[in-house]
């Protein structure tokens, strides 16, 4: 889909809980386009290390174990219980929490908000509250990752381009990195006065 239209809801929690009674492993994790895609993303985070990170959907946790490796407290939210059950046996070392979004937002402030995969899901209503709750969330200097499939799916709501789209219209910063594929999108959003990781590492003039 590529535009949220004015009676659509997000998709259900009996259905993402359907999905993972049928395909316990979830999305095909395994596959050498969702490693890829998690190295470009991990590639485009612009610290080396963060304090707090909260990823919304963090489904079985197979991202949440890269993001446990760069930050000292990382939080992993989903909607259903039984990919959490497998993400809590991967990354001990990580919090989980079961929630709907935008209803059940985490307490505590992020230094990283990760968004990948579950924005299209949400109606534009819902989108624009979970937005709400993260730029409320972020500690002074927060950053935010977003990665979305860009193919069509039947149980979306909107559409990668969509979520983007709004996401850059409420954000008060800068786009750090935009990287668009004929198979996702990925932008990194930081705030206005963050300087590039190479003038951090004191190699500009």
């Amino acid at each position: 889909m590529t535009a949220a239209t004015a009676d659509a809801i997000s998709r259900s929690k009996e259905s993402f809980e359907d999905h993972y009674r049928d395909h316990p492993d979830g999305w095909d994790f395994g596959s050498w386009y969702e490693e890829r895609k998690r190295r470009v993303l991990l590639a485009a985070l612009p610290r080396q290390r963060y304090g707090s990170v909260l990823e919304l959907g963090c489904a079985t946790g197979v991202l949440t174990e890269r993001l446990a490796d760069r930050s000292d407290d990382v939080l992993g939210v989903d909607i259903a219980e039984a990919p959490l059950e497998i993400a809590r046996r991967r990354v001990p070392a990580a919090r989980f929490e079961r929630g709907t979004l935008p209803d059940d937002w985490p307490s505590g402030a992020f230094d990283l908000v990760v968004m990948s995969e579950v924005g299209y899901y949400l109606s534009a209503t819902d989108l624009d509250r979970v937005i709400d709750h993260l730029l409320g969330s972020l500690t002074p200097g927060g950053s935010i990752v977003a990665c979305h499939w860009r193919h069509p799916d039947d149980h979306a709501t909107t559409s990668a381009e969509f979520v983007h789209r709004r996401l850059l219209e409420r954000w008060p910063g800068r786009r750090s990195i935009q990287h668009v594929e004929d198979d996702f999108l990925l932008d990194v959003l930081v705030p206005a006065d963050e300087a590039s990781i190479a003038a951090v590492d004191g190699l500009t003039g």
